[in-house]
Protein backbone atom coordinates (compact mmCIF):
# COMPACT_ATOMS: atom_id res chain seq x y z
CA UNK A 1 0.00 0.00 0.00
CA UNK A 2 2.94 2.38 0.49
CA UNK A 3 4.10 4.61 -2.34
CA UNK A 4 6.93 7.07 -1.73
CA UNK A 5 8.60 9.27 -4.36
CA UNK A 6 12.00 10.79 -3.44
CA UNK A 7 14.42 13.32 -4.93
CA UNK A 8 17.32 15.48 -3.72
CA UNK A 9 20.34 14.73 -1.54
CA UNK A 10 21.03 11.02 -0.99
CA UNK A 11 23.77 11.23 1.62
CA UNK A 12 23.79 11.62 5.39
CA UNK A 13 21.62 9.56 5.49
CA UNK A 14 21.99 7.51 2.33
CA UNK A 15 18.49 6.30 1.47
CA UNK A 16 19.65 4.53 -1.71
CA UNK A 17 22.73 2.64 -0.57
CA UNK A 18 23.97 1.81 -4.06
CA UNK A 19 22.76 5.04 -5.63
CA UNK A 20 24.44 8.40 -6.32
CA UNK A 21 24.77 11.16 -3.74
CA UNK A 22 21.99 13.13 -5.47
CA UNK A 23 18.71 11.88 -6.96
CA UNK A 24 18.14 14.45 -9.69
CA UNK A 25 14.59 13.51 -10.68
CA UNK A 26 11.72 11.92 -8.71
CA UNK A 27 12.03 8.12 -8.33
CA UNK A 28 10.36 5.39 -6.29
CA UNK A 29 11.79 5.02 -2.78
CA UNK A 30 11.65 1.72 -0.94
CA UNK A 31 12.85 1.46 2.64
CA UNK A 32 13.80 -1.72 4.44
CA UNK A 33 13.51 -2.18 8.18
CA UNK A 34 15.47 -4.71 10.18
CA UNK A 35 13.22 -7.33 11.81
CA UNK A 36 10.26 -5.94 9.89
CA UNK A 37 8.39 -9.24 10.28
CA UNK A 38 8.58 -9.40 14.05
CA UNK A 39 4.88 -8.43 14.21
CA UNK A 40 3.52 -10.83 11.62
CA UNK A 41 -0.08 -10.31 12.76
CA UNK A 42 -0.11 -6.68 11.68
CA UNK A 43 -2.07 -6.19 8.49
CA UNK A 44 -0.95 -4.02 5.59
CA UNK A 45 -3.29 -1.18 6.54
CA UNK A 46 -1.59 -0.87 9.93
CA UNK A 47 1.83 -0.56 8.23
CA UNK A 48 0.57 2.13 5.87
CA UNK A 49 2.56 5.39 5.88
CA UNK A 50 0.75 8.09 7.86
CA UNK A 51 3.32 10.89 7.82
CA UNK A 52 6.85 11.69 6.64
CA UNK A 53 8.70 14.59 8.25
CA UNK A 54 12.26 15.56 7.40
CA UNK A 55 14.86 18.24 8.11
CA UNK A 56 18.63 18.68 7.80
CA UNK A 57 19.50 16.03 10.37
CA UNK A 58 16.79 13.35 10.39
CA UNK A 59 13.85 11.88 8.48
CA UNK A 60 10.97 10.19 10.31
CA UNK A 61 8.39 7.76 8.91
CA UNK A 62 5.20 7.37 10.97
CA UNK A 63 2.89 4.38 10.32
CA UNK A 64 -0.83 3.84 10.90
CA UNK A 65 -0.03 1.34 13.67
CA UNK A 66 1.33 4.16 15.85
CA UNK A 67 5.00 3.20 15.40
CA UNK A 68 7.74 5.32 13.84
CA UNK A 69 11.27 4.92 12.48
CA UNK A 70 13.89 7.54 11.79
CA UNK A 71 16.92 7.91 9.55
CA UNK A 72 19.60 9.95 11.29
CA UNK A 73 22.10 12.12 9.43
CA UNK A 74 25.10 10.10 10.58
CA UNK A 75 23.54 6.70 9.79
CA UNK A 76 24.72 4.80 6.73
CA UNK A 77 21.52 3.06 5.75
CA UNK A 78 19.20 1.36 8.21
CA UNK A 79 16.69 3.44 10.20
CA UNK A 80 16.08 2.95 13.90
CA UNK A 81 12.78 2.59 15.71
CA UNK A 82 11.58 5.40 17.95
CA UNK A 83 11.12 3.90 21.37
CA UNK A 84 7.85 5.41 22.60
CA UNK A 85 5.49 2.98 24.36
CA UNK A 86 2.30 4.91 23.51
CA UNK A 87 0.77 5.00 20.02
CA UNK A 88 2.21 7.91 18.04
CA UNK A 89 -0.31 10.27 16.41
CA UNK A 90 1.99 12.94 14.91
CA UNK A 91 5.70 13.74 14.65
CA UNK A 92 7.37 17.10 14.11
CA UNK A 93 11.02 18.20 14.10
CA UNK A 94 13.02 21.38 14.35
CA UNK A 95 16.76 21.80 13.89
CA UNK A 96 17.76 20.74 17.39
CA UNK A 97 14.53 19.27 18.75
CA UNK A 98 11.94 16.62 18.01
CA UNK A 99 8.38 16.29 19.36
CA UNK A 100 5.95 13.36 19.26
CA UNK A 101 2.22 13.56 19.98
CA UNK A 102 0.61 10.31 21.11
CA UNK A 103 -3.02 9.21 20.77
CA UNK A 104 -3.30 9.51 24.56
CA UNK A 105 -2.63 13.27 24.30
CA UNK A 106 0.93 13.22 25.66
CA UNK A 107 3.91 14.92 24.03
CA UNK A 108 7.40 13.43 24.23
CA UNK A 109 10.29 15.62 23.12
CA UNK A 110 14.05 15.68 22.96
CA UNK A 111 16.69 18.28 22.10
CA UNK A 112 19.39 20.48 23.60
CA UNK A 113 16.91 23.27 24.43
CA UNK A 114 14.46 20.80 25.99
CA UNK A 115 16.76 18.47 27.94
CA UNK A 116 20.30 19.89 27.82
CA UNK A 117 21.70 17.23 30.18
CA UNK A 118 20.62 14.41 27.85
CA UNK A 119 19.48 15.91 24.51
CA UNK A 120 18.93 12.48 22.90
CA UNK A 121 16.47 11.27 25.55
CA UNK A 122 12.70 11.74 25.15
CA UNK A 123 10.88 13.34 28.10
CA UNK A 124 7.16 13.94 28.59
CA UNK A 125 6.94 17.74 28.28
CA UNK A 126 3.12 17.85 28.46
CA UNK A 127 3.32 16.51 32.03
CA UNK A 128 5.33 19.65 32.95
CA UNK A 129 2.34 21.96 32.36
CA UNK A 130 1.39 23.42 35.75
CA UNK A 131 -2.38 23.02 35.40
CA UNK A 132 -3.15 19.26 35.49
CA UNK A 133 -6.44 19.87 33.64
CA UNK A 134 -4.49 21.33 30.69
CA UNK A 135 -2.17 18.39 29.99
CA UNK A 136 -4.13 16.68 27.20
CA UNK A 137 -2.51 17.89 23.97
CA UNK A 138 -4.46 18.19 20.73
CA UNK A 139 -1.74 19.37 18.31
CA UNK A 140 1.96 20.22 18.18
CA UNK A 141 4.32 22.27 16.02
CA UNK A 142 8.09 22.66 15.99
CA UNK A 143 10.03 25.80 15.23
CA UNK A 144 13.77 26.08 14.70
CA UNK A 145 14.61 25.64 18.41
CA UNK A 146 11.18 25.69 20.04
CA UNK A 147 8.05 23.53 20.41
CA UNK A 148 4.40 24.62 20.63
CA UNK A 149 1.60 22.63 22.31
CA UNK A 150 -2.13 23.18 21.65
CA UNK A 151 -4.19 21.68 24.47
CA UNK A 152 -7.70 20.22 24.33
CA UNK A 153 -8.80 23.37 26.22
CA UNK A 154 -7.51 25.47 23.28
CA UNK A 155 -4.56 26.91 25.18
CA UNK A 156 -1.09 27.20 23.60
CA UNK A 157 2.14 26.56 25.49
CA UNK A 158 5.70 27.14 24.27
CA UNK A 159 8.93 25.48 25.36
CA UNK A 160 12.56 25.76 24.26
CA UNK A 161 14.37 28.75 22.74
CA UNK A 162 12.99 32.29 22.90
CA UNK A 163 15.96 33.87 21.10
CA UNK A 164 13.72 35.93 18.78
CA UNK A 165 10.72 36.17 21.16
CA UNK A 166 9.06 33.24 19.37
CA UNK A 167 7.46 32.27 22.70
CA UNK A 168 5.69 35.63 22.88
CA UNK A 169 7.93 37.13 25.56
CA UNK A 170 10.83 39.60 25.48
CA UNK A 171 13.95 37.58 24.64
CA UNK A 172 16.07 39.80 26.91
CA UNK A 173 14.16 38.61 29.98
CA UNK A 174 13.70 34.98 28.85
CA UNK A 175 16.23 33.37 26.51
CA UNK A 176 14.86 29.82 26.81
CA UNK A 177 12.64 27.68 29.03
CA UNK A 178 12.63 23.96 29.79
CA UNK A 179 9.14 24.25 31.22
CA UNK A 180 6.07 24.96 29.03
CA UNK A 181 4.82 28.53 29.43
CA UNK A 182 1.30 29.66 28.56
CA UNK A 183 1.36 31.87 25.45
CA UNK A 184 -2.30 32.37 24.58
CA UNK A 185 -5.83 31.11 25.28
CA UNK A 186 -8.75 30.34 22.92
CA UNK A 187 -6.58 29.13 20.04
CA UNK A 188 -7.94 26.88 17.28
CA UNK A 189 -4.75 26.28 15.22
CA UNK A 190 -0.98 26.65 15.52
CA UNK A 191 1.48 27.09 12.61
CA UNK A 192 5.25 27.21 12.43
CA UNK A 193 8.07 25.49 10.53
CA UNK A 194 11.16 23.46 11.41
CA UNK A 195 13.39 26.19 9.90
CA UNK A 196 11.46 29.04 11.52
CA UNK A 197 12.02 31.33 14.49
CA UNK A 198 8.39 32.46 14.53
CA UNK A 199 4.88 31.19 15.13
CA UNK A 200 1.34 31.95 13.90
CA UNK A 201 -1.74 31.36 16.08
CA UNK A 202 -5.35 31.39 14.86
CA UNK A 203 -7.78 32.24 17.65
CA UNK A 204 -11.40 31.17 18.06
CA UNK A 205 -12.53 34.42 16.37
CA UNK A 206 -10.50 33.53 13.26
CA UNK A 207 -7.98 36.30 13.98
CA UNK A 208 -4.37 35.52 13.07
CA UNK A 209 -1.60 36.54 15.47
CA UNK A 210 2.17 36.10 15.29
CA UNK A 211 5.42 36.68 17.14
CA UNK A 212 9.11 35.97 16.68
CA UNK A 213 11.65 36.73 13.95
CA UNK A 214 10.35 39.22 11.37
CA UNK A 215 13.43 39.31 9.08
CA UNK A 216 12.47 40.49 5.55
CA UNK A 217 8.84 40.93 6.64
CA UNK A 218 8.20 37.17 6.78
CA UNK A 219 5.40 37.58 9.37
CA UNK A 220 3.22 39.52 6.93
CA UNK A 221 2.74 42.52 9.24
CA UNK A 222 3.40 45.08 6.50
CA UNK A 223 6.33 47.24 5.42
CA UNK A 224 5.88 49.62 8.36
CA UNK A 225 6.69 46.79 10.82
CA UNK A 226 10.36 46.40 9.95
CA UNK A 227 11.73 45.38 13.35
CA UNK A 228 13.49 42.01 13.43
CA UNK A 229 11.90 40.84 16.68
CA UNK A 230 8.14 40.89 17.41
CA UNK A 231 8.17 40.46 21.19
CA UNK A 232 4.49 39.84 21.85
CA UNK A 233 1.66 38.22 19.94
CA UNK A 234 0.52 40.75 17.34
CA UNK A 235 -2.60 40.65 15.16
CA UNK A 236 -2.01 40.57 11.39
CA UNK A 237 -4.37 43.12 9.87
CA UNK A 238 -4.51 42.48 6.11
CA UNK A 239 -5.38 38.79 5.80
CA UNK A 240 -6.99 37.62 2.55
CA UNK A 241 -10.64 36.60 2.94
CA UNK A 242 -11.42 32.93 3.38
CA UNK A 243 -10.68 29.98 5.63
CA UNK A 244 -7.02 29.53 6.60
CA UNK A 245 -6.14 25.90 5.86
CA UNK A 246 -2.42 25.99 6.67
CA UNK A 247 0.60 28.27 7.14
CA UNK A 248 4.18 27.05 6.74
CA UNK A 249 7.40 28.96 7.35
CA UNK A 250 10.84 28.81 5.74
CA UNK A 251 14.08 30.62 6.57
CA UNK A 252 12.99 34.01 5.23
CA UNK A 253 9.41 33.56 4.07
CA UNK A 254 5.94 32.24 5.00
CA UNK A 255 3.23 30.73 2.80
CA UNK A 256 -0.49 30.55 3.59
CA UNK A 257 -3.17 28.35 1.98
CA UNK A 258 -6.67 29.87 2.01
CA UNK A 259 -9.92 28.33 0.87
CA UNK A 260 -12.59 30.68 -0.50
CA UNK A 261 -16.10 29.28 -0.37
CA UNK A 262 -18.38 30.01 -3.29
CA UNK A 263 -22.02 29.00 -2.98
CA UNK A 264 -22.33 28.41 -6.73
CA UNK A 265 -19.02 26.58 -7.26
CA UNK A 266 -16.62 24.23 -5.56
CA UNK A 267 -14.34 25.86 -2.96
CA UNK A 268 -11.28 27.55 -4.51
CA UNK A 269 -7.89 27.37 -2.81
CA UNK A 270 -5.20 30.00 -3.26
CA UNK A 271 -1.63 30.42 -1.98
CA UNK A 272 -0.31 33.64 -0.47
CA UNK A 273 3.27 34.41 0.56
CA UNK A 274 5.38 37.09 2.22
CA UNK A 275 9.08 37.63 2.91
CA UNK A 276 12.34 37.52 0.92
CA UNK A 277 12.20 36.35 -2.71
CA UNK A 278 15.84 35.74 -3.70
CA UNK A 279 16.50 31.98 -4.18
CA UNK A 280 13.72 31.19 -1.72
CA UNK A 281 10.37 29.49 -2.02
CA UNK A 282 8.37 32.72 -2.22
CA UNK A 283 7.02 32.13 -5.73
CA UNK A 284 7.54 35.77 -6.77
CA UNK A 285 10.15 38.09 -8.25
CA UNK A 286 10.11 40.65 -5.45
CA UNK A 287 10.06 40.94 -1.68
CA UNK A 288 6.57 41.05 -0.16
CA UNK A 289 5.80 42.43 3.29
CA UNK A 290 2.15 41.35 3.41
CA UNK A 291 0.52 38.07 2.39
CA UNK A 292 -0.17 38.45 -1.34
CA UNK A 293 -1.30 35.86 -3.86
CA UNK A 294 1.17 33.61 -5.67
CA UNK A 295 -0.04 33.73 -9.26
CA UNK A 296 0.67 31.03 -11.81
CA UNK A 297 -1.21 29.50 -14.72
CA UNK A 298 -0.17 26.12 -13.28
CA UNK A 299 -2.79 26.35 -10.54
CA UNK A 300 -5.04 29.25 -11.52
CA UNK A 301 -7.44 27.17 -13.59
CA UNK A 302 -9.72 24.47 -12.17
CA UNK A 303 -6.90 22.48 -10.58
CA UNK A 304 -7.56 22.36 -6.83
CA UNK A 305 -4.46 22.77 -4.63
CA UNK A 306 -4.42 19.61 -2.51
CA UNK A 307 -1.27 19.96 -0.41
CA UNK A 308 1.91 22.01 -0.09
CA UNK A 309 5.13 21.90 1.90
CA UNK A 310 7.66 24.59 2.86
CA UNK A 311 11.03 24.01 4.47
CA UNK A 312 14.24 26.05 4.43
CA UNK A 313 14.33 27.60 0.97
CA UNK A 314 12.06 25.61 -1.35
CA UNK A 315 8.34 24.94 -1.74
CA UNK A 316 6.37 22.14 -3.39
CA UNK A 317 2.66 22.15 -4.28
CA UNK A 318 0.43 19.23 -5.24
CA UNK A 319 -2.61 19.98 -7.40
CA UNK A 320 -5.28 17.85 -9.00
CA UNK A 321 -4.47 15.73 -12.06
CA UNK A 322 -1.24 14.63 -10.33
CA UNK A 323 0.42 17.99 -10.96
CA UNK A 324 3.54 18.68 -8.84
CA UNK A 325 4.73 22.30 -8.81
CA UNK A 326 7.82 23.77 -7.18
CA UNK A 327 9.95 26.87 -6.74
CA UNK A 328 12.88 28.10 -4.62
CA UNK A 329 16.41 26.89 -3.92
CA UNK A 330 17.48 23.84 -5.94
CA UNK A 331 21.14 23.45 -4.93
CA UNK A 332 20.65 19.79 -3.97
CA UNK A 333 18.16 18.83 -6.74
CA UNK A 334 15.39 19.16 -4.14
CA UNK A 335 13.01 20.49 -6.84
CA UNK A 336 13.48 17.32 -8.88
CA UNK A 337 14.10 19.17 -12.16
CA UNK A 338 17.32 17.31 -13.06
CA UNK A 339 19.57 20.36 -12.57
CA UNK A 340 20.55 22.70 -9.72
CA UNK A 341 19.03 25.87 -11.15
CA UNK A 342 16.91 27.67 -8.56
CA UNK A 343 13.42 28.77 -9.55
CA UNK A 344 11.89 32.05 -8.36
CA UNK A 345 8.46 31.38 -9.85
CA UNK A 346 6.42 28.14 -10.01
CA UNK A 347 7.39 25.42 -12.50
CA UNK A 348 5.90 21.95 -13.09
CA UNK A 349 7.93 18.89 -12.08
CA UNK A 350 7.83 15.66 -14.05
CA UNK A 351 6.63 12.71 -11.98
CA UNK A 352 6.90 8.96 -12.58
CA UNK A 353 3.60 7.12 -12.99
CA UNK A 354 1.85 7.06 -9.61
CA UNK A 355 0.39 3.78 -8.36
CA UNK A 356 -2.71 5.45 -6.92
CA UNK A 357 -3.18 8.20 -9.47
CA UNK A 358 -6.99 7.88 -9.21
CA UNK A 359 -6.71 8.73 -5.52
CA UNK A 360 -4.42 11.76 -5.90
CA UNK A 361 -6.09 13.71 -3.07
CA UNK A 362 -4.50 11.28 -0.60
CA UNK A 363 -0.92 12.04 -1.66
CA UNK A 364 1.09 14.39 0.55
CA UNK A 365 4.36 16.35 0.29
CA UNK A 366 7.21 16.74 2.75
CA UNK A 367 10.13 19.06 1.96
CA UNK A 368 13.40 18.71 3.83
CA UNK A 369 16.45 20.95 3.84
CA UNK A 370 18.01 19.24 0.81
CA UNK A 371 15.48 16.61 -0.33
CA UNK A 372 11.77 16.07 -0.89
CA UNK A 373 9.15 13.32 -0.53
CA UNK A 374 5.80 12.74 -2.20
CA UNK A 375 3.91 9.92 -0.48
CA UNK A 376 0.54 8.19 -0.47
CA UNK A 377 -1.34 8.31 2.84
CA UNK A 378 -5.11 7.76 2.70
CA UNK A 379 -7.22 9.05 5.60
CA UNK A 380 -6.96 6.92 8.74
CA UNK A 381 -9.82 4.67 9.73
CA UNK A 382 -12.38 6.16 12.06
CA UNK A 383 -12.94 4.18 15.26
CA UNK A 384 -16.00 2.62 13.68
CA UNK A 385 -14.18 1.66 10.50
CA UNK A 386 -11.41 -0.01 12.50
CA UNK A 387 -14.08 -2.04 14.26
CA UNK A 388 -15.79 -2.90 10.99
CA UNK A 389 -12.54 -4.47 9.81
CA UNK A 390 -12.13 -6.30 13.13
CA UNK A 391 -15.69 -7.58 12.98
CA UNK A 392 -15.17 -8.71 9.41
CA UNK A 393 -12.34 -10.94 10.63
CA UNK A 394 -14.26 -12.24 13.67
CA UNK A 395 -16.34 -15.02 12.15
CA UNK A 396 -18.67 -15.39 15.14
CA UNK A 397 -20.23 -12.03 14.20
CA UNK A 398 -20.73 -12.92 10.53
CA UNK A 399 -24.23 -13.98 9.46
CA UNK A 400 -24.20 -13.93 5.64
CA UNK A 401 -22.16 -16.13 3.25
CA UNK A 402 -20.69 -15.52 -0.20
CA UNK A 403 -19.09 -17.97 -2.64
CA UNK A 404 -15.93 -17.11 -4.55
CA UNK A 405 -15.15 -18.38 -8.07
CA UNK A 406 -13.37 -21.39 -6.53
CA UNK A 407 -16.44 -22.25 -4.41
CA UNK A 408 -14.68 -21.02 -1.26
CA UNK A 409 -16.95 -19.53 1.40
CA UNK A 410 -16.36 -16.02 2.69
CA UNK A 411 -18.59 -14.60 5.43
CA UNK A 412 -19.70 -11.08 6.29
CA UNK A 413 -21.93 -9.20 8.71
CA UNK A 414 -25.34 -8.33 7.23
CA UNK A 415 -25.79 -5.20 9.34
CA UNK A 416 -22.39 -3.83 8.27
CA UNK A 417 -23.30 -4.38 4.63
CA UNK A 418 -26.55 -2.55 5.31
CA UNK A 419 -24.53 0.43 6.55
CA UNK A 420 -22.16 0.40 3.59
CA UNK A 421 -24.29 -0.59 0.61
CA UNK A 422 -26.95 1.53 -1.06
CA UNK A 423 -30.43 0.89 0.29
CA UNK A 424 -31.66 -0.93 -2.81
CA UNK A 425 -32.50 -4.52 -1.82
CA UNK A 426 -30.70 -5.87 -4.90
CA UNK A 427 -27.29 -4.64 -3.79
CA UNK A 428 -26.38 -7.73 -1.77
CA UNK A 429 -27.37 -9.92 -4.73
CA UNK A 430 -25.17 -7.79 -7.00
CA UNK A 431 -22.34 -8.14 -4.53
CA UNK A 432 -22.80 -11.93 -4.48
CA UNK A 433 -22.54 -11.97 -8.27
CA UNK A 434 -19.31 -9.92 -8.20
CA UNK A 435 -17.75 -12.12 -5.49
CA UNK A 436 -18.67 -15.29 -7.43
CA UNK A 437 -16.20 -14.23 -10.13
CA UNK A 438 -13.32 -13.33 -7.81
CA UNK A 439 -10.59 -15.18 -5.94
CA UNK A 440 -10.60 -15.36 -2.14
CA UNK A 441 -7.84 -12.72 -2.03
CA UNK A 442 -9.75 -10.33 -4.29
CA UNK A 443 -12.95 -10.98 -2.32
CA UNK A 444 -11.21 -10.05 0.93
CA UNK A 445 -9.98 -6.82 -0.65
CA UNK A 446 -13.49 -5.98 -1.85
CA UNK A 447 -14.96 -6.47 1.62
CA UNK A 448 -12.19 -4.40 3.25
CA UNK A 449 -12.94 -1.58 0.79
CA UNK A 450 -16.65 -1.79 1.61
CA UNK A 451 -16.00 -1.86 5.36
CA UNK A 452 -13.37 0.88 5.44
CA UNK A 453 -14.40 3.11 2.50
CA UNK A 454 -10.74 3.13 1.41
CA UNK A 455 -9.58 2.40 -2.12
CA UNK A 456 -7.35 -0.56 -1.36
CA UNK A 457 -7.46 -1.77 -4.97
CA UNK A 458 -8.56 0.87 -7.56
CA UNK A 459 -9.44 -1.74 -10.19
CA UNK A 460 -11.70 -3.71 -7.86
CA UNK A 461 -13.14 -0.52 -6.41
CA UNK A 462 -14.27 0.58 -9.87
CA UNK A 463 -16.34 -2.63 -10.07
CA UNK A 464 -18.15 -2.10 -6.77
CA UNK A 465 -18.41 1.69 -6.45
CA UNK A 466 -21.93 1.74 -7.92
CA UNK A 467 -23.33 -0.35 -5.09
CA UNK A 468 -21.50 1.39 -2.22
CA UNK A 469 -23.28 4.11 -0.26
CA UNK A 470 -20.54 6.75 -0.27
CA UNK A 471 -22.81 9.78 0.09
CA UNK A 472 -23.78 9.28 3.71
CA UNK A 473 -21.55 9.40 6.76
CA UNK A 474 -21.54 6.27 8.89
CA UNK A 475 -23.04 7.97 11.92
CA UNK A 476 -25.85 9.45 9.83
CA UNK A 477 -26.64 5.95 8.57
CA UNK A 478 -26.58 4.61 12.12
CA UNK A 479 -28.94 7.32 13.31
CA UNK A 480 -31.31 6.65 10.42
CA UNK A 481 -31.33 2.94 11.24
CA UNK A 482 -31.99 3.74 14.90
CA UNK A 483 -34.90 6.07 14.11
CA UNK A 484 -36.43 3.40 11.88
CA UNK A 485 -36.54 0.91 14.73
CA UNK A 486 -39.14 -1.58 13.47
CA UNK A 487 -37.35 -2.37 10.23
CA UNK A 488 -34.14 -3.35 11.98
CA UNK A 489 -35.35 -4.81 15.28
CA UNK A 490 -34.14 -8.30 14.37
CA UNK A 491 -30.62 -6.99 13.82
CA UNK A 492 -30.32 -5.60 17.35
CA UNK A 493 -28.50 -8.53 18.87
CA UNK A 494 -27.60 -7.35 22.41
CA UNK A 495 -29.97 -6.62 25.30
CA UNK A 496 -29.47 -4.23 28.22
CA UNK A 497 -32.07 -4.78 30.95
CA UNK A 498 -32.90 -2.08 33.48
CA UNK A 499 -35.91 -1.62 35.73
CA UNK A 500 -37.57 -4.64 34.09
CA UNK A 501 -37.37 -2.98 30.66
CA UNK A 502 -35.28 -4.23 27.76
CA UNK A 503 -33.19 -2.03 25.45
CA UNK A 504 -31.80 -3.65 22.30
CA UNK A 505 -28.60 -2.54 20.57
CA UNK A 506 -26.50 -3.92 17.70
CA UNK A 507 -23.20 -5.10 19.17
CA UNK A 508 -21.42 -3.08 16.50
CA UNK A 509 -22.85 0.19 17.85
CA UNK A 510 -21.83 -0.63 21.42
CA UNK A 511 -18.33 -1.55 20.27
CA UNK A 512 -17.96 1.83 18.61
CA UNK A 513 -19.11 3.84 21.61
CA UNK A 514 -18.13 1.90 24.73
CA UNK A 515 -14.78 0.52 25.89
CA UNK A 516 -16.71 -1.81 28.21
CA UNK A 517 -18.42 -3.55 25.29
CA UNK A 518 -15.42 -3.21 23.00
CA UNK A 519 -13.47 -5.36 25.43
CA UNK A 520 -16.40 -7.74 25.93
CA UNK A 521 -17.02 -8.36 22.22
CA UNK A 522 -13.59 -8.01 20.60
CA UNK A 523 -11.11 -9.23 23.22
CA UNK A 524 -12.65 -12.57 24.16
CA UNK A 525 -12.27 -15.67 21.99
CA UNK A 526 -15.84 -16.81 22.58
CA UNK A 527 -18.76 -14.50 23.32
CA UNK A 528 -21.13 -16.12 25.79
CA UNK A 529 -22.67 -12.97 27.30
CA UNK A 530 -25.75 -11.42 25.74
CA UNK A 531 -26.91 -8.82 28.25
CA UNK A 532 -26.05 -6.51 31.14
CA UNK A 533 -28.81 -6.88 33.73
CA UNK A 534 -30.60 -4.22 35.79
CA UNK A 535 -28.33 -1.22 35.58
CA UNK A 536 -30.78 1.19 37.21
CA UNK A 537 -28.73 4.19 38.37
CA UNK A 538 -29.84 6.19 35.32
CA UNK A 539 -33.43 7.42 35.30
CA UNK A 540 -35.51 7.04 32.15
CA UNK A 541 -34.69 10.46 30.70
CA UNK A 542 -30.96 10.03 31.33
CA UNK A 543 -31.00 6.63 29.71
CA UNK A 544 -32.85 8.03 26.69
CA UNK A 545 -30.08 10.63 26.31
CA UNK A 546 -27.50 7.89 26.59
CA UNK A 547 -29.33 5.71 24.04
CA UNK A 548 -29.74 8.50 21.45
CA UNK A 549 -26.09 9.56 21.78
CA UNK A 550 -24.92 5.96 21.34
CA UNK A 551 -26.46 5.99 17.86
CA UNK A 552 -26.11 9.59 16.72
CA UNK A 553 -23.30 11.27 18.71
CA UNK A 554 -25.90 14.01 19.38
CA UNK A 555 -28.45 15.07 22.00
CA UNK A 556 -32.13 15.41 21.10
CA UNK A 557 -33.14 19.06 20.79
CA UNK A 558 -36.32 18.71 22.84
CA UNK A 559 -34.60 17.25 25.93
CA UNK A 560 -34.40 19.67 28.87
CA UNK A 561 -31.03 19.24 30.65
CA UNK A 562 -30.83 19.51 34.44
CA UNK A 563 -27.91 19.33 36.84
CA UNK A 564 -29.29 15.97 38.07
CA UNK A 565 -29.15 14.58 34.53
CA UNK A 566 -25.57 15.83 34.10
CA UNK A 567 -24.53 14.10 37.34
CA UNK A 568 -26.26 10.86 36.33
CA UNK A 569 -24.78 10.88 32.82
CA UNK A 570 -21.32 11.33 34.32
CA UNK A 571 -21.91 8.08 36.26
CA UNK A 572 -23.06 6.39 33.04
CA UNK A 573 -20.01 7.61 31.11
CA UNK A 574 -17.73 6.07 33.71
CA UNK A 575 -19.72 2.84 33.97
CA UNK A 576 -20.01 2.18 30.23
CA UNK A 577 -16.48 3.55 29.62
CA UNK A 578 -17.80 5.65 26.74
CA UNK A 579 -15.41 6.63 23.97
CA UNK A 580 -15.37 10.39 24.40
CA UNK A 581 -14.65 11.52 20.86
CA UNK A 582 -15.33 15.04 19.61
CA UNK A 583 -17.92 16.17 20.37
CA UNK A 584 -18.10 14.14 23.57
CA UNK A 585 -21.31 13.55 25.48
CA UNK A 586 -20.37 15.45 28.63
CA UNK A 587 -19.35 18.60 26.69
CA UNK A 588 -22.58 18.46 24.69
CA UNK A 589 -24.59 18.27 27.90
CA UNK A 590 -22.74 21.18 29.53
CA UNK A 591 -23.13 23.38 26.45
CA UNK A 592 -26.84 22.57 26.16
CA UNK A 593 -27.33 23.17 29.89
CA UNK A 594 -25.58 26.57 29.69
CA UNK A 595 -27.61 27.60 26.63
CA UNK A 596 -30.89 26.64 28.29
CA UNK A 597 -30.03 28.65 31.37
Amino acid sequence: MNEIIFFGSNKNPKFFFDGPDSIKKPIQFKFEIENENENENENENEKQIKQIITNEFETIFLFENGKAIEYLRDSIRNPQKIQIEENIQKVTVGISNEAILTKEGNVFAKGKDINPNNPKEFINISSLIEDPKDRIIQDIACGYYSIYLLTSNQNVYGIGSNQFSQLGLDSKTLRKTQKPILMMKNVSKIFSGNFSDSVFLLNSNQELLCCGNNDYGKLGLGESRNETEIQELTKIQNIPKGKIIDIQCGFYHSIMLIENENQNQNPKRKLYSCGYYQDNGLGKNEDTYEFTEIKSSLFENDDIILDFSVRGEHTLILAEKAKLIGFGNNSYYQLGTGDTKSQKIPIQIELPKLRFNEDISNYHISCGFSNSFLYYSPPPFSNLEEDLIKLFRRKEFCDISFKTKNEEIIKAHKLILKYRLNQNQNQIEQLKEIISKKSIQESNQIFEMIYSNRIINPKLYSEIKEIINSNEKIEETIKRIYLNENENENEKDFIIERKEKQYKFPKLILIMRSELYRGMFLSVTEDTSNKVTDYSELNNKSFQIFEYWIYSNQIKDEIQITQEIIDEIQIGIDYFQLNQTNPNLFDLLINKFNNQN
